[in-house]
């Protein structure tokens, strides 16, 4: 983002737009961070920035609640993932224990 600090940030693409929104709640230094569908709209480079960004701070002792449908995103970012079916929690576990719970895959790809 540095090199477009002088645009104004209706000018960015929605990617850069997003990424400028993360950097503002950043400077806050907040315990709790809430991200809603991050991926949505965003190209696999800025996406990848956001989400080295999310690890780091996951590292330094925040936490992140993250809402996301992008699957690779959710098991690549998370430590506990709860998901949901009609608003109801389904399962809660390690991404690699959702992904082998027989409920989820009924659920998501009606197997």
């Amino acid at each position: 983002l540095e090199r477009l600090a002088h645009e104004y940030a209706g000018n960015l693409s929605y990617g850069q737009q997003k990424l400028v929104e993360f950097v503002r709640v950043l400077m806050t230094d907040p315990e709790l961070i809430l991200l809603d569908e991050p991926a949505a709209g965003v190209n696999r480079t800025l996406l990848n920035e956001l989400l080295d960004a999310v690890r780091a701070l996951r590292d330094r002792g925040k936490t992140v609640l993250l809402v996301e449908h992008d699957m690779k995103v959710v098991m690549g970012l998370c430590e506990t993932v709860f998901v949901l079916d009609h608003g109801e929690k389904l399962a809660e576990g390690a991404p690699g224990v959702i992904q082998s719970d027989e409920r989820v895959i009924e659920a998501y790809f009606g197997r």
